[in-house]
């Protein structure tokens, strides 16, 4: 995109520099580094406020967490914080590497495969972080 035509172009040139004049520190903003900011919530505080707590014969936090996936692939794995987000929270709520894989390998039937491939690869990004880390084996 360096026709300098382009108004798309334009406006995002126009964007940045606004966004340097008003806070210099926005240049080198990065969306994942914002992430990390987010902490998991624990366990039992998502069953409390997504699981049983909202209805006691109803879906506990896990099955709820894999819903989410499932909607947020379905979407267009546009939403590629809120997918990891959610991989997180999932993993804490004690779904496998294996209900995570196949509710997004589901979703490609509705969705479409490059919509679950993005959707994949942001759950093993989340995934191999938690290698690094030494959670979520």
């Amino acid at each position: 995109m360096s026709d300098p035509s382009n108004p798309f172009e334009m406006m995002m040139r126009q964007a940045q520099e606004m966004a340097k004049a008003l806070n210099p520190a926005l240049e080198s903003f990065s969306p994942k580094g914002f992430e990390t900011l987010w902490p998991t919530m624990p366990k039992d505080f998502m069953e409390m406020s997504f699981g049983k707590g909202l209805n006691k014969e109803g879906l506990d936090a896990k099955t709820r967490l894999l819903l989410t996936l499932a909607g947020l692939t379905m979407l267009g794995a546009q939403s590629d914080t809120q997918i990891r987000m959610t991989v997180r929270h999932a993993l804490e709520a004690g779904a496998t590497r294996d209900e995570i894989a196949e509710t997004i390998a589901q979703m490609a039937m509705f969705a479409g495969i490059p919509s679950m491939t993005r959707a994949m690869d942001f759950a093993r990004e989340v995934m191999d972080q938690g290698d690094k880390e030494g959670k979520d084996k």
